[in-house]
């Protein structure tokens, strides 16, 4: 059956694309916008739970020998660091996601070591205090940009604080990181090499006097060289500020777009604790999971896959699947989960996302503070028509950016 070449539209369409995707037998091929390369993509919530938990199923194509079958991954890796000094593009090619096994519990330990719940919590206080005086700001103007002006330099904030940027450092390197993440060409590369020295001035500083922060708890740690450290840093980077800017832009967009939901919230703030999984599942950020190999040619899903083939999961579809959410296209914040998260917005299994339970928090908070407080209350500032968005390769829209007014 020949591969189905995925638009934008389909990757973030619940209904359309994944339904006709579930309905066909087995595993089928598709080529996800931008690439070119077919994949097999699993469509299915169990069967993609199942995927992110097969150890059969690799990140790390380069531990299969005499593989020469077509790989997605390197398609979109070398779009992400082209033109990236090699210095540079180590850091972005090193990512977690990317390893197994041994190698990942490795990086990924002291992380998870260093990530304590402690950490987390002791964040809310900073958290609650820097989205009160984005929101103050931005109160004062006819139009904001939510996802620009509010949300990103929230999760921005958040996570250099977590990491241990020094307050007189923090305008700067917020600047890279915006750079990095939205500017051209020029203004990504300078701000990628400022993050890069930035931060191996950091690890050296904290070395010598460590602080109670990320980077010393990781050096306290032992398990990784510097290098690594500074690979961390960008993906906290690509994992905890930009995704979670995004998601809570588009979390209130969901509910700006579906008033009902808006006003029950708001009504009864005791649900924000169940609105909050409910939008993570309802948006589903990171539409398409990592590339996966088959170490060993074997069944799968209903399908036989071939040692080397490439597999992907559709992270969104799999949180619209019907036989697992009841009417999964509808909004409800009062929509009550079983055991567990109740969705896969996070991944699953040795590849969960380690910065989740942050997430909840920051994303707690912010809509606390956005929705839940009448006095900050968002609504748009331009025809819903006019809301700007744009699409990155191997995934579906998002926004670029959120006008609102804040009314009081």
């Amino acid at each position: 059956m020949a591969a189905v070449h995925l638009t934008p539209e389909l990757v973030e369409n619940p209904v359309g694309a994944y339904a006709g995707l579930r309905s066909r037998p087995g595993l089928g091929h598709v080529v996800l916008p931008g690439l070119d390369t077919p994949v097999r993509l699993v469509v299915r919530h169990d069967d993609v739970r199942a995927a992110l938990g097969e150890p059969r199923l690799v990140r790390d194509r380069s531990t299969i020998t005499g593989c020469e079958l077509p790989d997605p991954q390197a398609e979109l890796l070398a779009q992400s660091i082209e033109g990236i000094p090699p210095e540079y593009a180590m850091h972005l090619s090193g990512q977690l996601v990317l390893f197994d096994g041994d190698e990942h519990a490795r990086r990924r330990g002291p992380l998870t070591r260093a990530f304590t719940a402690r950490r987390v919590a002791a964040l809310r206080p900073f958290v609650e205090k820097t989205a009160r005086e984005l929101i103050e700001s931005l109160a004062e103007r006819e139009r904001a940009d939510l996802l620009g002006e509010f949300a990103h330099p929230l999760s921005t904030a958040v996570i250099c604080a977590l990491v241990g940027v020094d307050a007189a450092d923090r305008d700067r390197v917020c600047g890279w990181i915006r750079d990095f993440a939205y500017g051209d060409d020029s203004r990504t590369l300078e701000g990628l090499g400022g993050i890069v020295e930035y931060t191996r001035e950091l690890v050296a500083r904290r070395r010598a006097e460590p602080a109670e922060d990320l980077v010393s708890a990781l050096l306290a740690d032992g398990g990784l060289t510097d290098d690594e450290i500074v690979t961390l840093f960008f993906l906290l980077i690509d994992t905890g500020i930009t995704p979670p800017a995004l998601f809570l832009a588009h979390a209130v967009l969901a509910l700006l777009d579906h008033p009902d939901q808006l006003e029950r919230l708001r009504a009864d703030p005791e649900q924000l604790a169940r609105a909050v999984p409910e939008l993570l599942r309802y948006v589903t950020l990171v539409r398409v999971g990592a590339t996966l190999y088959a170490t060993e040619d074997f069944v799968f899903a209903g399908t036989r896959l071939r040692r080397g083939e490439a597999v992907t999961v559709a992270l969104f579809g799999a949180n619209h699947d019907p036989a697992v959410y009841d009417t999964p296209e509808r909004l409800d914040v009062t929509r009550e989960f079983g055991r567990g998260e109740g969705h896969l917005a996070f991944g699953h299994g040795p590849h969960h996302c380690v910065g989740a339970a942050l997430g909840r928090l920051v994303t707690g908070v912010a809509l606390e503070e956005l929705v839940v407080r009448p006095s900050a209350a968002p609504e748009l500032a331009v025809d819903r028509a006019d809301v700007p968005f744009g699409h990155w390769p191997g995934d579906g829209f998002r926004l670029l950016s959120l006008p609102v007014r804040l009314r009081s």
